[in-house]
């Protein structure tokens, strides 16, 4: 089965006002995702998504030019089932030859970032393909699930202290035991932070699970208050204290914290999650498989978590491709612990396709094929489709 085409396009989706929240970003007015589509000499399709930012916006075009004009030469009219042949083809370059025979990595220079957030895109439609053409899911194509079911935490939390535990008290109302909130910069001080995650406990209770997100606003010293203060909260993990460039600032805090550390969503290769690791600065690895380099990168990065005796908790802040894919391999690893569900405007999560989101007392179950089970409202890309 060889491939025919590989297509990229820029979905923007647009919110409304009541659909909008603001954090340290600023106000959130979009969604953007690249779809990728494979098809084949049968006429099989897959899908994948590449992001242009880790965040809910970011513009296409550069994803969609890689993709177009730099990936799919190297793929059309190759195996579509050689995944894994495909993505060293696309990391390797030109030199895959040399790459394939010594068995180790010789990457094109300047090989990361968006380039790997673009063979992502390609990666999960490959992925998505060859379990299509097996008739079974991608988790099946896997050697299927590890356990019968994965928690599920809701991740929103942008209210102010007067309304946070409101805020978080519908995710719980809606079926959750488990809940993210955002700190740091968007607060103004470490102690309006506190002040909120101290609401959000009093409001929620002991028993409901509450993560706390900086995006890596905080400096080292802030993090170490925040975690030391925070402590008798029981937090279930501290996300992205520090800068995700800090690596040495990252592994100081994760030293000093009470609190497990979470952190990978701006990470990209296994190599990235080997040096965090290597100075041991996480417990909870969140790979984007968006951007990280698919779910064939995904796999080793969970492999690296099992390996070290640490928890998988991906990233699924995009579409329901993205969002399939992390609770597949979540519930592929034996690390896999928590699958993320994005609250507030979250249109490529919940219009563009239909997948089950269903709720079994705070846990997700398998996802279900075929492929990773995504089918893309034809009416919904017409709409949100943007030039690129």
């Amino acid at each position: 089965m060889k491939i025919r085409s590989v297509e990229a396009a820029w979905i923007h989706c647009p919110l409304d006002a009541a659909r909008q929240h603001v954090s340290d970003f600023g106000r959130i007015t979009a969604f953007d995702m690249v779809l990728v589509t494979i098809t084949t000499d049968s006429g099989l399709v897959g899908y994948g998504e590449a992001k242009p930012a880790v965040g809910s916006a970011g513009h296409g075009a550069a994803l969609c030019s890689i993709i177009r004009h730099e990936l799919a030469p190297l793929l059309v009219g190759h195996e579509a089932l050689d995944v894994g042949r495909a993505w060293q083809r696309m990391y390797n370059g030109s030199r895959a030859g040399h790459a394939e025979r010594s068995g180790r990595a010789m990457p094109v220079l300047g090989r990361r970032g968006i380039h790997v957030a673009a063979m992502s895109g390609v990666d999960l439609a490959l992925w998505d393909l060859a379990a299509k053409a097996r008739g079974c899911s991608v988790l099946e194509l896997l050697g299927g699930p590890c356990r019968d079911r994965i928690t599920a935490y809701a991740s929103g939390g942008w209210a102010p202290a007067a309304s946070i535990g409101s805020e978080l008290g519908r995710y719980v109302t809606e079926g959750f035991r488990a809940v993210k909130m955002r700190i740091g910069a968007m607060d103004g001080s470490i102690e309006s932070s506190l002040e909120r995650v101290r609401a959000a406990r009093q409001a929620l209770g002991p028993d409901v699970q509450i993560m706390c997100d900086a995006h890596g606003t905080l400096n080292v010293a802030e993090s170490k208050r925040f975690c030391s203060a925070a402590a008798p909260l029981g937090l279930r993990f501290v996300e992205e204290p520090v800068a995700s460039d800090d690596r040495a600032g990252l592994a100081e805090v994760r030293a000093a914290s009470p609190l497990p550390i979470a952190a990978g969503e701006s990470e990209f290769t296994a190599f990235d999650f080997a040096e965090l690791l290597e100075r041991r600065a996480l417990d909870v690895l969140q790979p984007d498989l968006a951007i990280a380099g698919g779910l064939s990168e995904g796999l080793r990065i969970a492999a690296l978590a099992y390996a070290h005796r640490l928890e998988l908790a991906p990233h699924s802040w995009g579409s329901a491709i993205t969002f399939q894919a992390a609770r597949t391999l979540a519930f592929a690893s034996p690390a896999g612990v928590l699958v993320e569900v994005p609250m507030g405007g979250a249109p490529l999560l919940r219009e563009m396709a239909s997948i089950d989101l269903a709720l079994h007392d705070g846990a997700l179950l398998p996802p279900r094929g075929p492929g990773f089970g995504v089918v893309p409202d034809p009416e919904f890309l017409r709409r949100h489709t943007r030039e690129c």
